[in-house]
């Protein structure tokens, strides 16, 4: 007579359905972050909303998305993991059909808020829900299919954006989400399992208050700083009081939660584990190199080379089902080798796409050179996704689950929106420092009378990522020459300034490979059998 291993038998009967219809909120979630950029133009000119709003209704997402993850995540350990997922997706699905309604940039800048708040109720629930249904030697393919979401998405969006403001209108960006999400909820109460909220917990709402304040400071600073020239915002508060401010509110929430033990927001058995504090550095470290490439691509491809947004979409696309395919194999040689050697070589594989990106994206050529570098990349985002999730939640307690996974991604997304505000800083500089230099050896080809203006445009042109403009009152024949010649200084001095950039970030990424030795000098961590 044969026995079965608990611990090595699913919490449920259908744990790949479960997981399938949790990751369907997921990725209309994420897809919510990035589909929305490509209509900018279309939400200026639809709602008559302004610059700012239509900034803000992009960086509003952002921000409370990454401000709640804690706190969504703790919730899930209090009320039930599916609980707080299904009133995720309500939330969102709701707050979905009132973006897809709005009448006015500030209608549209409030729902996408009470997106935020549901998309990041419903986020941490999903890993919290492979680590308690999916036994340990499975629970790397589990991660490996939550990583290929994870990875597609972000590209996804552009794209589905593109298709669906050419044939259905900007509104139909936020209505789509409206069927998915009353399908999720139908099949999430069917066949999800209910689980038990953890006894005895209950919510440190000092924590949530301080947790909230401190990264409300820190993520405003950062997503803020580089539109105020990290200088002043209104009278004496500026970019820089509000990061100390913030930085501060978290040193206090830290000295409150070791004050609380076991019941506090973050309980420290979380960080006593070496793996789950690791992890969550190199995750920190991959997030703030991974979020930046995008966008350095999308600037390159867009302003510099000229291509439009569906071309540019559909040249990230080949990379992006690397990165899909590559996560869900990746979870299976994370089950058998286990986490860290994997998560080494795919961030290693990762460093070296970017070289080979600055060795083939030049200022000349079509999309097709940026091709090999993003292919290298997308197998090596393929081979990180997964094994970074094992490695840092493996060890973790089922019942701290929910906080386990909310501080996880609450420090990516941090990760991402300091990458983002770093390497955008980096790449900014340097595009300053090379387009006068570029600027001047074209104005030489201009008439004498064009040259001074062509270099303070070029200048201007820098700080807002674009080339030059031809002032007005030029014939058509100088006009089309200033454009040119503006073109060409400005491609040449922005991939010059990518180069740069992409180098600083492939460093980063090396040298997170490089702490990865230290996962695998741990005896756990040594190959499995399987």
């Amino acid at each position: 007579m044969t026995t079965t291993d608990p611990a090595q038998t699913p919490a449920t009967p259908r744990p790949w359905l479960v997981l399938g219809v949790y990751c369907a909120g997921f990725f209309t979630a994420l897809l919510d972050g990035t589909i929305v950029n490509i209509a900018v133009p279309a939400l200026i000119g639809g709602l008559g909303a302004t610059y700012d709003q239509v900034l803000w209704v992009l960086d509003a997402y952002l921000l409370v998305f990454t401000v709640l993850l804690i706190t969504a995540g703790r919730l899930g350990d209090v009320f039930g993991h599916r609980r707080l997922f299904l009133t995720g997706v309500t939330l969102f699905t709701a707050a979905s059909a009132l973006c897809g309604l709005a009448g006015s940039g500030g209608w549209l800048l409030a729902a996408r808020v009470l997106q935020a708040v549901g998309a990041a109720l419903l986020f941490p629930q999903v890993i919290s829900t492979i680590l308690t249904v999916f036994p340990g030697p499975v629970r790397g393919r589990a991660f490996g299919v939550f990583g290929a979401i994870a990875g597609l998405a972000p590209v996804a969006g552009p794209i589905a954006g593109g298709l669906i403001l050419d044939h259905l209108g900007w509104r139909w960006i936020f209505l789509i989400n409206v069927p998915i999400g009353v399908v999720t909820i139908a099949l999430a109460l069917i066949h999800a399992p209910a689980g038990r909220p953890a006894a005895g917990q209950g919510l440190d709402l000092t924590g949530v208050a301080l947790a909230t304040a401190g990264l409300t400071a820190v993520v405003f600073g950062l997503i803020e700083g580089e539109r105020h020239d990290w200088g002043t915002i209104a009278g004496p508060i500026s970019i820089g009081s509000v990061l100390v401010a913030g930085v501060a509110l978290l040193a206090l929430f830290g000295l409150w939660e070791r004050r609380r033990g076991g019941r506090a927001l973050i309980p420290p058995a979380l960080f006593a584990a070496r793996d789950f504090a690791l992890g969550n550095g190199v995750g920190f470290a991959f997030h703030a190199g991974m979020m930046a490439i995008p966008l350095v691509v999308v600037l390159y491809l867009q302003t510099a080379r000229g291509h439009g947004p569906l071309e540019t979409g559909l040249t990230l696309l080949p990379g992006a089902a690397l990165t899909a395919l590559g996560s869900a194999w990746s979870g299976r040689l994370s089950d058998r080798y286990g986490g860290a050697p994997i998560l080494a070589a795919g961030l290693a594989t990762l460093a070296a796409g970017l070289v080979v990106l600055v060795l083939t994206a030049g200022p000349r050529g079509g999309a097709w050179s940026a091709l090999p570098g993003l292919i290298v990349i997308g197998i090596g985002n393929g081979a990180t996704y997964a094994p970074l999730q094992q490695v840092t939640m493996d060890g973790v307690d089922p019942r701290l689950a929910g906080a386990a996974s909310g501080v996880a991604n609450t420090i990516r997304q941090v990760g991402a929106v300091v990458g983002l505000a770093v390497l955008g800083a980096l790449l900014s500089t340097r595009l300053s420092a090379a387009v006068p230099d570029e600027a001047a050896r074209q104005a030489a080809l201009l008439p004498a009378h064009l040259r001074e203006g062509f270099l303070a445009a070029a200048a201007d042109g820098a700080a807002r990522f674009s080339p030059p403009a031809p002032p007005p009152g030029l014939g058509a024949g100088e006009a089309a020459l200033f454009r040119r010649l503006g073109q060409e200084a400005f491609t040449t001095a922005f991939t010059a300034a990518m180069h740069t950039t992409l180098l600083v970030t492939a460093a980063v990424l090396a040298a997170a490979a490089a702490c990865c030795v230290l996962l695998l000098r741990r005896p756990e961590l040594a190959v499995r059998r399987g």
